[in-house]
């Protein structure tokens, strides 16, 4: 919250201690757990600003991008989490995020990702805006409107295997993990307004997402796929599948 006086919205960084603890946790639990290999890490800038954009197949992704990354990330996050269960959206709080409300400008996450970025900090968000599905979807609009607006630069990041963790070890062997960290880009500006601004918008969420799926396997790129078959199999997984739900 802001206070009289102050400088900035949000104190960046913030939480340090109940962070150090969870970031400790999640080291023990990933590499105990999983085999996770890490790539690219000649890419990741000792700091920011700087937006980590990253593919989204899974609830857990937030939890793997903390244990991979060196700085005190901040993450933007749905206000609901409906493809996780009730203790992942409790850590995920327990961490502390900026929760948004889909479908709408969440203007205090917005005034939060800015103050922290003019610090010089690290802000983490999924372009597709969702974990319920396991191939690459278009971009919603916010991860474009936020590197548009402040100038951040983008680290795209490829997330796999996560998806498989918990089928994996209820089988009693080590899922395999794997990160990949790409060289970052930008900075984007999207002058005009109205559609001429969203279009501009959509053109980078869209280089956005060709970045990320560079990073992950051919069979998980979905739109962004050089497969016209793997394309045509994505089409549909752009719908919030809750959205779906409340109109029948």
């Amino acid at each position: 919250m802001e206070t009289k006086g102050s400088r900035w919205p949000i104190r960046y960084p913030r939480r340090r201690v109940i962070r150090g603890l969870l970031r400790g946790l999640l080291r023990v639990l990933f590499d105990t757990l999983t085999d996770l290999e890490v790539y690219g890490q000649e890419h990741v800038p000792e700091n920011g600003p700087l937006l980590l954009t990253a593919n989204h197949f899974s609830f857990v992704d937030p939890a793997l991008v903390v244990r991979v990354t060196p700085w005190p990330i901040e993450v933007i996050g749905g206000f609901r989490t409906p493809n996780g269960p009730s203790w992942g959206a409790e850590v995920l709080k327990l961490w502390g995020y900026f929760p948004v409300h889909r479908g709408t400008g969440s203007r205090a996450a917005l005034r939060a990702v800015e103050s922290v970025l003019a610090q010089g900090g690290v802000v983490g968000i999924a372009p597709e805006g969702g974990s319920w599905a396991t191939v690459l979807r278009p971009a919603r609009p916010g991860a474009a409107f936020l590197a548009a607006r402040t100038g951040a630069r983008i680290l795209p990041v490829g997330l796999d295997g996560v998806q498989d963790i918990f089928p994996t070890l209820r089988r009693r062997r080590r899922p395999h993990v794997t990160v990949r960290f790409g060289a970052p880009f930008g900075p984007f500006q999207a002058d005009g307004r109205g559609r001429a601004a969203r279009q501009r918008l959509d053109e980078i969420g869209h280089e956005i997402m060709r970045h990320i799926a560079e990073l992950i396997p051919p069979e998980r790129r979905g739109y962004y796929s050089d497969d016209p078959a793997v394309r045509a199999a994505a089409r549909g997984t752009e719908l919030y599948p809750w959205e779906l739900e409340e109109e029948v």
